[in-house]
């Protein structure tokens, strides 16, 4: 029993210290990082890749006009079998959250327009996804999978990724997403 014990406290130890030595590295030391539910991955920071798409109803979205505010940007198919069970959390998180000051970027993936308008029609009807038809955006935010989630910082930088789907509309994921609006009012 003492031999677990001693093996649980180094295997605890080793996870303080990686824990203290990988977290996120902030280019402001007054923004702090609030603590990220699970599945919502702190990487390397990197400027976000280009990001200008119409939206299915023909209007243009640019990543760099959002500059000042979080950005969430997510990229889906229909096709996709966990990008389907999640789309209704979505929809429910983007109306809860629409109040602040957080721009959401939800991505079709190189489908036509029937396509996204029957899935969405079913599952989240009040979404207005922006439509990479030719799937060069995709490309250049090089996603490991679908569905898959970047959290861009008020300065255009990547700072979270998520990989599969989530429940976005609970709490601990609505908590985490109010607190780095938060941040954007203080950039502004």
């Amino acid at each position: 029993m003492k031999w677990l014990q001693d093996r649980f406290s180094m295997v605890l130890c080793a996870l303080l210290i990686g824990t203290s030595i990988s977290g996120p590295t902030w280019a402001d030391a007054s923004l702090s990082a609030p603590p990220a539910p699970r599945g919502i991955l702190s990487i390397a920071a990197y400027p976000a890749p280009p990001l200008v798409l119409n939206d299915i109803d023909g209007n243009r979205f640019s990543l760099v006009k959002q500059k000042g505010r979080w950005v969430f940007v997510h990229f889906w198919a229909s096709w996709c079998g966990p990008c389907r069970r999640e789309m209704p959390a979505i929809q429910q998180m983007v109306e809860k959250l629409k109040t602040l000051p957080l721009a959401f970027a939800i991505v079709n993936t190189a489908e036509n327009e029937d396509a996204v308008f029957t899935f969405l029609g079913l599952l989240a009807p009040d979404i207005v996804p922006l439509m990479d038809l030719d799937g060069m955006v995709t490309e250049a935010w090089k996603p490991r999978g679908l569905p898959s989630t970047y959290l861009v910082d008020p300065a255009g930088v990547v700072r979270y990724q998520v990989l599969g789907g989530r429940p976005w509309d609970e709490d601990e994921y609505l908590r985490f997403l109010t607190a780095l609006s938060a941040q954007s009012v203080q950039q502004n």
